[in-house]
């Protein structure tokens, strides 16, 4: 039976194929089936992690897709046998865009490590466009009193950093060290901050000392001039690292800055490896540890915190006629410091 289709046409930026660009089309606004709702997109964010969808990085990614993983919006319909989400409820969509509830990662309720994870603008179309649909277990209830360009990058960017410092086993008090104030990085002072840790922050030349204090780092490290990691034992040793910026090249020089039993929290995706040496782990007991974002639960989390807190991202907005130049933006490292696309 064919799919039913609303009246009237949206526009989506698309990707036809790997490496070919953004092309702006008209598309029909699409039905909710079962289980799912279609959302009004008000804002949708710019990772880089939209690489996957651009460049078909991920394995099995089928064409056209429309990327796009920080959405938010409101619900603008909904599809059958859906009974906890209402029509004009605001919901956002991150990273975790579904799972199958039957791999024995789900059975056991680690829906983060579901073997089939769907997500948001990989597995099924995502936010660069004016309406989306997606399935229940994706969305993400939005507090009223954050705007949408704010909220948007909070679905990966902040969930990501929130979620690996409260997860990292740093109590307040101790010293954690984020290195990189971009876009994951700038958010991640953020919060440590709010957490009650003693803040160092990491950047490379002098330039950000500035915002690194305003953002609340109360010591920033600049890591061309001096030795980073030997900065940080002269402070006593770092309890938690937050590694956000994507070179693996500078997270090996950090890690011993670690104190006894540090952790390394890496969340800047690298395809280069982390050099270490049994040694460096050995002594004081330290460790390595990988996170990603999180499940919708961890986005609420995160959303309230920010709304408790105050932490906000610094966002740069352009219209989704010009997702290209928002995605160049993204890529060319200069932005400050999430690029969000408005609708």
């Amino acid at each position: 039976m064919a799919t039913a289709v609303a009246a009237g046409t949206m526009k989506v930026a698309q990707v036809s194929k790997a490496g070919a660009g953004f092309q702006i089309v008209e598309r029909e606004i699409p039905e909710p089936p079962v289980g799912h709702v279609r959302i009004k997109v008000q804002a949708c964010g710019v990772c880089h992690s939209d690489e996957l969808t651009v460049e078909g990085a991920w394995p099995g990614i089928q064409y056209p897709r429309i990327p796009g993983h920080e959405v938010a919006g409101v619900i603008d319909e909904v599809g059958s046998a859906v009974t906890t989400w209402k029509k004009g409820q605001r919901v956002g969509v991150g990273w975790h865009g579904g799972q199958d509830n039957t791999c024995p990662e789900c059975r056991r309720g680690d829906f983060a490590n579901c073997r089939n994870v769907k997500i948001a603008g990989i597995s099924y179309d995502g936010g660069y466009q004016q309406y989306m649909v997606a399935p229940i277990e994706a969305l993400v209830s939005i507090p009223d009193s954050l705007m949408d360009a704010e909220a948007a990058p909070l679905l990966c960017a902040g969930i990501t950093t929130y979620n690996a410092l409260r997860h990292s086993g740093a109590l307040p008090g101790d010293l954690v060290a984020v290195q990189g104030i971009g876009g994951l990085g700038h958010l991640g002072v953020q919060f440590a901050n709010k957490f009650g840790y003693r803040v160092a922050a990491i950047g490379r030349g002098p330039e950000n000392a500035a915002l690194a204090k305003k953002l609340g780092a109360s010591v920033y490290i600049d890591s061309k001039a001096t030795n980073a990691a030997q900065e940080l034992q002269k402070l006593g040793g770092a309890r938690v690292i937050l590694a956000t910026a994507p070179n693996s090249k500078s997270m090996s020089e950090l890690i011993d800055g670690l104190g006894p039993n540090g952790k390394f929290m890496v969340v800047g995706a690298s395809t280069d490896p982390i050099e270490v040496t049994p040694v460096q782990l050995i002594v004081g007991g330290k460790t390595i540890q990988g996170w990603w974002s999180g499940i919708p639960t961890d986005s609420e989390d995160t959303l309230r915190f920010c709304e408790l807190s105050g932490v906000r991202p610094m966002v740069e907005t352009y219209p989704l006629e010009k997702a290209a130049e928002a995605y160049a933006r993204m890529l060319s490292g200069k932005a400050e410091f999430r690029v969000v696309l408005t609708m």
